[in-house]
Formats: structure tokens, sequence, C-alpha cells
């Protein structure tokens, strides 16, 4: 970084912490954890895809190069020495490739949207328009084939963005197809909430009980906002996506906690844990929803409560501030779905863990800027 960047950033961090704290508390955050996560360790997979996509997000809010370097030195060093794009979870990186390319022109990283956008095309549909989530992965020989409400975040939003972008019919018209298929083999027609997965061989969602996982009706209400802005106005699938938002929304609302969290597996209060990651992931949504418009006002204050929450909970470790409460990474495990949620471990500074706070501290920020916040 040269002298008038480092002059440049500074006196936008002043600005901010005197303006904005809670915002300047989510960028201490990815400060941190920029220190503390090695890119060339990161692993070729869907969490740290989020991670580095929400840096890039913290970047254009910032009108910063703050984290270019540290998504290129990631994407470089896979790139190096190879990756796989064989499933949702590993073309969940052409988020930062998208990002890096469109920031610098380098051709290294077209080639990796490239591969990410053949696999769009190209991977076999199990369910109408829908691929298996583990693709023709290693992984995906030992898991049933189907759908998973993670696919709404790790190729909702690459499709719809890169579509739009770049004019790309194809992908477009997968990316518009997505929701309303999500929402009819996902979502409970009675309840509204989002079962983990659909598998497409037995026919049926798993879990078949009404178990409702945190993270993965986080991943919906964070994942269209981020999908819908690349959505045409006025369009039809804008319209469809808006409104499975708003009735995922207003089923998830009575789950909160006095506290503002919700729970690892919410419908079930009390008898799980709380869960940082799913709370991060609805209170983004809900923010960015009233924002942008797709939300009524009610869900204000609530998404607030849960940023607030999840804010409050960050403590110091080695040094350095971190995220703790956040579950491991979690399947619907065969026979037992119950007690695999309820038996995942947390942790702290899990990579998408990170990322659903920083979109939510973009959220946040929009709110802010509106002049919405008291």
């Amino acid at each position: 970084m040269n002298p008038q960047s480092e002059i440049r950033q500074a006196v936008n961090e002043q600005r901010t912490l005197a303006a904005d704290p809670l915002f300047s508390r989510v960028l201490e955050l990815a400060d941190a954890s920029v220190r503390r996560h090695d890119p060339t360790r990161l692993k070729w997979m869907w969490g740290e895809a989020l991670y580095l996509y929400a840096l890039h997000l913290l970047d254009e809010a910032l009108g910063e190069d703050r984290y270019l370097d540290y998504i290129c030195t990631y994407l470089d060093t896979h790139i190096d020495k190879g990756y796989r794009v064989d499933q949702s979870d590993t073309m969940a990186p052409g988020l930062a490739a998208y990002a890096a390319y469109r920031r610098t022109g380098q051709a290294r990283y077209t080639a990796v949207v490239d591969r990410v956008v053949d696999y769009l095309l190209h991977s076999q549909r199990v369910l109408d328009y829908m691929p298996n989530h583990l693709g023709s992965s290693p992984e995906g020989k030992l898991y049933p084939s189907s759908v998973w409400v993670d696919s709404v975040m790790m190729y909702g939003v690459f499709s719809g963005w890169y579509g739009r972008g770049e004019d790309h019919a194809q992908i477009y018209d997968f990316a518009r197809r997505q929701p309303a298929l999500f929402a009819r083999y996902l979502q409970d027609p009675q309840d509204k909430l989002f079962y983990h997965c659909y598998w497409t061989r037995q026919q049926h969602t798993y879990p078949k009980s009404k178990i409702y996982w945190g993270r993965g009706n986080g991943w919906v209400i964070a994942g269209l906002p981020l999908t819908i802005e690349h959505f045409a106005a006025d369009s039809d699938e804008r319209r469809e996506a808006v409104r499975i938002l708003r009735e995922t929304s207003a089923a998830l609302l009575p789950y909160q906690r006095a506290d503002g969290f919700y729970e690892t597996v919410f419908n079930r209060p009390g008898k799980t844990y709380i869960e940082s990651s799913a709370t991060a992931l609805i209170a983004s949504g809900w923010m960015q929803g009233v924002a942008d418009g797709y939300l009524e006002e009610r869900y204000l204050e609530p998404g607030l409560k849960a940023f607030r929450a999840v804010l409050e909970s960050l403590e110091m470790k080695d040094g350095l501030l971190s995220m703790p409460l956040i579950s491991a990474p979690t399947i619907a495990i065969p026979f037992i779905p119950y007690l695999g949620y309820k038996y995942t471990p947390r942790g702290n500074d899990w990579t998408y863990g990170l990322a659903a706070l920083f979109f939510a501290g973009l959220g946040y920020r929009k709110l802010f800027n509106q002049g919405r916040l008291s």
C-alpha cells in the first residue's frame, strides 16, 4: 500500500469509528480475521469462498482495496497448486474469482470463473433445473443424490451476479429459476420454513420431520437479498424471490429469542444451543431486506437485535477480536438428523460465520447511510 492509500485508509477509519461504532466493530473483526487466517492455507471450499466474497463487499462499501491483496493471494495459491470445481461447495470460490477479475482484469481469474460457469452449465440436473449439491465429487458418492438449502447462497448468488453482470442468458436463466425451485422442494407448505435438503431418488425432504436448521434458514434469508439485487426490476423472478423472503421471514420471526439469538434448531427452543452464524445471517437478510425495500419496516428492530447480539458476543482470543458460538460444518446425517444438529460442536472464527457477520454489517451500514437508525 502506498503512503497516500495509507493516509486515505486512516482517515476513512477515523470517520467510520466516529460515525458508526457498530460497523467499526465489524471492521475490527475483519482485520483481525485476515491476521488470524493465512490466505495461503485456506481451503478451496464454500466457507472460505463466502468469507472472501464478504471481504470484497466490505472493500466496496469502504471504497478501498483493503482486502484485495488477501483475496488475490488466496486465489493465486490455489491456481498454482490446482483446485477442483465438482460440486456446489467447490464452485463457490467463483465468487472471489469473479470479484478479483472485475477489480484487476487478470486473465488467470477469468479462467477460474470460466470453470465455474462451465460447471453450472453442464452439471447433471437431478431435480428440475437443479444440480446435485455434491455434484460429481468423491463426497457425492457417500451421500444420497440431493439438493441442499445451502445452495441458495453457494450457487444462487454467483449465478445471479455473473448472469446479470456479464449478460449471460443461460446463467441468468439458471439463476432466476432457483428461488422458486428451492421453495417448491425445500420449503414446508404450512410452516413456510426450509428443510436442510431434498433427496431426489426418495422424493422427500430430509429431515422428513419438522426439524428446521438455523443456518439453513439463514442461508435463505441472507442469500435471497444478495441474489434479488441482481434480478431485473419488475421481473417475475424478482417478485417471486421477494415473496419467498417475506413469508420465510414472517415464519422465522416468532422464534427469535429474547436475547436476539437464534438456536441451531430454532423450533425446538431450549433443547439445542444459540448459534451465531444463523443469527448473523438472519440479521443480514432482514437489514438488507429493509434497506433495499424487499421487507417491511417491522423487520428492522429484530434485525438490529440479532446483529447486536452477535456483536456483543465477540471476545478476545490470542490478542485478536474473535467470533464465538459458530457451529461446525453440518450435514443432515442419515437416520439421526436431530442428533446431528444438536451435537455438532461450536467453535470460533469459522470462515462462514465471519462472512455471515460481515454480511450483517453491510446491511447495517446501508441502513446507517440511509439515515434510518436513531
